[in-house]
């Protein structure tokens, strides 16, 4: 028997039991359609996060006084007892770091902010240095970033972030508009563009204002996150080596003893989300494949009935000279056309769900191909194996034993 005709007749025998052969591929569907969305979603959100959240720069790290990617919240705890990082620490580093091309800093806390009647109200306040519209990747919208001078006479002005200019002033023009905080008016001199929302959480709902104003308004008792821009790809780690060897000698600490600050890469953020999306993709992964073996179980006691019902026409074909060989492929090639089709299905499936999550929810999702051809390899293996019993069994059958059967 000739490919083609073996293809033909595994479509009739599906064609012929069509509500069968629905059943028959329907857990398989929806174990490929959840493997498919669930990798989809995760593929969405590595991009996501290697764009959003761990977007600082190649040439960009962050030292503080906890641990930035918190991964040991025991580790976090102890942590809080370590000296502060001050804003003289930061002009010691700016003086001496030669690696190291600006360093900037920043605080911040939650408030509410005022603009006549409307109020917005757990706002991060942002105390940054100016030298942070250098070395940060957000962009101003309107208007400008705070200057060399205002921060250090400690000026009343601001920048807005998207979210809260539209929540306090709706399509009115912000800029050299007054905004309260707290006792204190601002001046907003600049407003931010929009970043989005990062896994849900809005991202654009924030004031900045000079580190100097905000460490006079909150008190100077808070440690400083420093922003540490480096003068070239090629001098990341040796600006990094460099901060490690000057706060340590300033802090004292001894050969031997742990460093009592942290510093954060890129990497960091990255290393951290990868470890998370593993776990949640590995159970996804888990709970999808026990619902494509359920459909190929499924499938083989289906194709079992079908063994049984199609005695008879088994002993004619191996009275006609059909070998052992040719049933079973025959029976073979029906169970892989019905994976296949459920595997296409179930990719056309995942990737739908996917995507109508991206576009209805906060969610990313990034379709790839080569997804859809594990999801159909998958299928296709599935097919394989739980066929291969059926068929075997059609393939044993005694012509004489078959042609007797009713």
């Amino acid at each position: 028997m000739q490919f083609p005709d073996l293809w033909r007749l595994a479509w009739a025998a599906l064609r012929a039991h069509r509500l069968r052969s629905f059943l028959t591929v329907l857990g398989l569907v929806m174990g490929v359609a959840t493997l498919i969305t669930v990798m989809t979603l995760i593929q969405g959100a590595n991009a996501y996060v290697k764009d959003k959240i761990a977007n600082l720069g190649i040439d960009v790290f962050q030292v503080a006084k906890t641990p930035i990617v918190i991964s040991d919240f025991e580790e976090f705890l102890k942590a809080r007892r370590n000296r502060d990082i001050t804003p003289a620490d930061m002009e010691f580093l700016a003086q001496r770091c030669a690696h190291c091309a600006a360093v900037g800093a920043q605080v911040q806390t939650p408030a509410r902010v005022r603009y006549r009647d409307r109020e917005v109200t757990d706002v991060a306040i942002l105390g940054q240095t100016a030298n942070m519209a250098y070395i940060g990747t957000r962009n101003v919208e309107r208007g400008r970033f705070l200057t060399a001078f205002e921060e250090q006479q400690a000026a009343s002005v601001c920048l807005l972030g998207s979210t809260l200019a539209e929540k306090l002033f709706a399509g009115v023009d912000p800029i050299d508009k007054l905004v309260r905080l707290g006792p204190r008016e601002l001046r907003v001199v600049g407003t931010m563009e929009k970043i989005g929302s990062v896994l849900g959480q809005d991202q654009d709902n924030y004031l900045v204002l000079p580190l100097p104003l905000f460490l006079k308004l909150w008190g100077p008792r808070r440690s400083l996150l420093l922003q540490i821009r480096t003068a070239g790809e090629t001098d990341f780690q040796l600006a990094q080596d460099e901060v490690r060897v000057y706060l340590r000698a300033r802090r004292h600490l001894l050969p031997g003893q742990k460093d009592d600050f942290y510093i954060a890469t890129p990497d960091s953020y990255l290393d951290l989300w990868h470890s998370i999306s593993s776990a949640f993709f590995l159970v996804f992964v888990l709970v999808s494949s026990i619902a494509a073996v359920v459909g190929g179980i499924v499938i083989m006691n289906i194709m079992l009935v079908s063994v049984t019902e199609r005695t008879k026409e088994i002993g004619v074909r191996r009275a006609c000279g059909a070998r052992r060989a040719d049933i079973l492929r025959q029976f073979l090639a029906e169970a892989l056309l019905a994976c296949l089709i459920g595997g296409l299905a179930g990719v056309l499936l995942g990737f739908a769900a996917a995507t109508a999550l991206k576009y209805f929810t906060s969610f990313p999702a990034e379709v790839r191909l080569w997804v859809a051809v594990l999801g159909v390899a998958l299928a296709s293996t599935i097919g394989l194996f739980f066929g291969i019993y059926p068929a075997g069994r059609a393939a044993r059958l005694d012509p004489v034993v078959a042609l007797r059967s009713e």
